[in-house]
């Protein structure tokens, strides 16, 4: 099953409570601290497009690629609901062959630590540095391998409603320490208010966490120079107290 295949439809109302202009603020903020004259950004991961949307209205240019025709069909929606002209196109970040240079490429809310695999982080980095000419920034997230082992992920339970349904969903991790590799396993129960009908989602995210000396070393071997990684929370140093962490690079 393809992720968020089915979870895509609800993936707005679990997450209604992310503070996507706060978010984007501070991606602002980077990319003005680390990068020249940046107005031109391609996200690679964009999701439902909410990212790009709120970048949009700080005056940058934006595009968006996503794996999910459905996550693209809903941030086209959201798009045209904004009155907001991006380009949101289907595409594979491992694969994506741009059509065009970017001033930057971005990538939010882990896309990164879906590469499991080494082939398909340098994959996905090789696309990345094709969109970018020589300086050209590169801004992605990923899980933080310090924090995470410091604060082992465990059963969480969320519970919401949006107008039609109710919905809970239980997150059950599974660790693979020889791969660095956390099985997110996903049950979501819909229930729906009028006719009190359910149904339920099952679906596994596999998310690898990430270490500041392997991503340099994949970042190098791609064409690119490894500037920074901050905390995503407080954009200061990491440490063992730091869960996601961003990473800042720049093409050579």
């Amino acid at each position: 099953m393809e992720v968020f295949q089915d979870y895509a439809y609800y993936y707005n109302a679990f997450y209604q409570d992310k503070d996507y202009a706060a978010e984007s603020r501070q991606v602002d903020t980077l990319l003005r601290r680390y990068g020249r004259n940046i107005k031109k950004i391609i996200n690679y991961g964009c999701g439902t497009g909410r990212h790009d949307i709120e970048l949009s209205k700080l005056s940058y240019d934006c595009a968006g690629i996503d794996m999910s025709a459905l996550m693209i069909e809903i941030a086209r929606e959201n798009a045209v609901e904004e009155r907001i002209a991006i380009d949101f196109s289907v595409a594979d970040i491992r694969s994506y062959e741009p059509r065009e240079k970017y001033d930057a490429v971005i990538s939010l809310f882990h896309v990164m630590s879906y590469q499991n695999s080494n082939q398909d982080i340098l994959a996905a980095f090789q696309s990345a540095r094709k969109a970018l000419d020589v300086g050209g920034l590169f801004l992605f997230d990923v899980w933080y391998g310090p924090g995470v082992l410091s604060d082992r992920p465990s059963v969480r339970v969320k519970e919401i409603e949006d107008g039609k349904n109710k919905l809970l969903r239980v997150a059950r991790p599974i660790m693979y320490e020889k791969d660095n590799v956390i099985d997110v396993n996903y049950e979501v129960f819909v229930i729906d208010k009028a006719s009190a009908k359910a149904m339920t989602i099952n679906e596994v995210h596999h998310m690898r966490y990430f270490f500041a000396p392997e991503l340099k070393f994949y970042l190098q071997e791609t064409g690119f120079e490894m500037v920074d990684n901050l905390d995503c929370q407080t954009l200061g140093e990491t440490s063992y107290d730091s869960w996601t962490s961003y990473f800042i690079a720049r093409a050579f």
